[in-house]
């Protein structure tokens, strides 16, 4: 199982908004097949695992335990029901990592194993396994997507100096962190202010792997089209009005009631983005502070730099550290909620 979740890491920023699977077939304690969800649309794991069975090997397929990281879905999706696929070998033993949150499975793929007198077990690392999909399991448990708020600071808490003059925190080591962070979400947001200030690209540039969605909240749709936000990668402007799409630009109409972080995560819901990378500003990032809808909180603080005046950074509360990290002169601070 431990195996499993390694393979299925390598899905990240892949497979959205399905999970990440990983799957491994075994014969007489002897890995015959390996498997991983590599990208959305294309085959799960338990395909990839199956085909990657040697044709001198296939003959052990019904001899041999197959564990997966997630149970084996049951409806046809994009692709066919695995559950199906796995009683068509006759594979004897499953191994499930944990259930399935989703409606058209949660539980019926272990049924239709059962069924079939396939001896199945269940909740094997199921923790870990929970934890690797923790994206997944709050987008359909909470109906909200996974929020990770992100900020750069300095050594006394500031994250932008008071004139309009754009300050840089963070060195080159943890640039390229940050842009492993994007390759693994769904979207990256940020407010009105910091797209008028600061006009970033928000593309992963830095790091293997795909670019968010962008997504920018304006709400009186006030921001210039020759922002770069609005260039050659989609972009998603959430707003309290109506606006036809461009090219690369989408706008969603929000409601006009209610706090402006639930009515952001609505939306995103509604959009079908499972997890979302929030990089500013200071108002956007204290408003889901506010209201509690946050999963991870990653502060990047560079020790060395000192500002006399600037704009404070949020205040985090309701918060527990969970790991710290140094990378030079920046140390990275990585927070949970509390329970």
């Amino acid at each position: 199982m431990h195996r499993c979740l390694e393979l299925a890491r390598l899905g990240a920023g892949y497979v959205a908004p399905n999970p990440m699977v990983g799957a491994v077939l075994v014969h007489e304690n002897i890995i015959i097949g390996e498997g991983y969800h590599q990208q959305y649309g294309g085959p799960h794991a338990e395909v990839n695992c199956l085909n990657s069975v040697i044709d001198e090997d296939k003959a052990k397929i019904p001899f041999s335990t197959l564990y997966v990281s997630l149970e084996p879905c049951a409806h046809f999706g994009k692709t066919p029901p695995c559950a199906d696929l796995i009683i068509q070998h006759k594979i004897p033993h499953v191994v499930i990592g944990c259930r399935d949150p989703f409606d058209a499975v949660n539980g019926k793929g272990i049924e239709k194993l059962k069924a079939a007198d396939i001896k199945v077990e269940t909740g094997i690392l199921e923790k870990e396994c929970i934890e690797r999909n923790s994206r997944f399991f709050t987008f359909q448990i909470k109906k909200r997507p996974y929020i990770i708020l992100k900020w750069a600071q300095t050594a006394n808490g500031k994250i932008a100096a008071l004139n309009s003059e754009r300050l840089y925190i963070t060195n080159d080591y943890s640039n390229k962190l940050v842009h492993r962070w994007r390759s693994e979400e769904a979207g990256i947001l940020i407010g009105t202010n910091t797209a008028l200030q600061d006009d970033p690209l928000l593309t992963n540039r830095h790091w293997p792997g795909p670019s968010p969605i962008r997504l920018v909240l304006d709400l009186s749709l006030r921001l210039p089209s020759y922002l770069q936000i609005f260039g050659d990668h989609p972009s998603i402007v959430l707003t309290h009005f109506k606006k036809e799409k461009t090219e690369h630009t989408q706008y969603y109409q929000m409601q006009q009631k209610g706090l402006v972080a639930k009515q952001v995560t609505d939306a995103l819901f509604d959009l079908k983005i499972q997890s979302v990378l929030i990089e500013g500003g200071a108002q956007v990032l204290q408003s889901f502070i506010n209201e509690g809808l946050w999963d991870e909180a990653r502060i990047i603080t560079n020790t060395q730099l000192m500002i006399p005046d600037g704009l404070n950074a949020p205040l985090l509360t309701n918060a527990r550290l969970i790991e710290q990290q140094s990378l030079m002169s920046d140390t990275i601070y990585y927070y949970q909620p509390n329970p």
